[in-house]
């Protein structure tokens, strides 16, 4: 085993907090990521979600090649500021969340065990876990208002791990 860096791109949805996997590589290269935004303008075109803006930053590997793909369906890209980290404060706020809770406790062997500990950590992050951004909601929009009341009896409540107790979710006993 040897230490290597791999980069990951995705992509959240600010209005629902929602994060999504796009992709992961050793080599990020300008036609990787043109690629990674062809896949995603596909699935968006198919899947019927409309983004009206992209925020991305100003890394050299995205071109005109990867604002071309999202131009051609109507979402306006939106650069932010050089030297201002605090434009891409959702995205940052995810990478700091994704690597307390979850990549700085576990060994990622390679990249296909990076996608399924990622895979496992969105779906928590999207359904498991409370999002506090849409009106102090404690979910999402979209999600189902499965609350416990408490004081609860402890019979009453089931807790799921995953990535063997890195993550717990609590749902009521059915």
């Amino acid at each position: 085993m040897t230490l290597k860096r791999l980069y990951v791109a995705f992509i959240i949805d600010i209005k629902t907090r929602r994060a999504h996997l796009l992709g992961i590589t050793q080599h990020p290269t300008a036609a990787w990521v043109v690629q990674v935004a062809r896949g995603l303008a596909s699935d968006l075109k198919d899947g019927g979600h409309r983004f009206t803006h992209l925020i991305r930053d100003r890394d050299t590997k995205f071109d005109t090649a990867f604002d071309a793909v999202f131009a051609s369906i109507g979402i306006k890209i939106l650069l932010t500021a050089p030297q201002a980290p605090r434009m891409n404060t959702f995205a940052e706020r995810w990478i700091g969340s994704v690597r307390r809770e979850c990549t700085d406790r576990i060994l990622i062997t390679g990249e296909r065990h990076l996608r399924h500990v990622l895979d496992v950590y969105i779906a928590h992050h999207n359904t498991g876990r409370s999002h506090q951004g849409n009106g102090m909601h404690l979910h999402a929009p979209d999600d189902k208002p499965n609350t416990i009341p408490f004081p609860a009896r402890i019979d009453t409540i089931r807790r799921q791990q995953r990535l063997g107790g890195l993550l717990n979710e609590y749902r009521p006993a059915a």
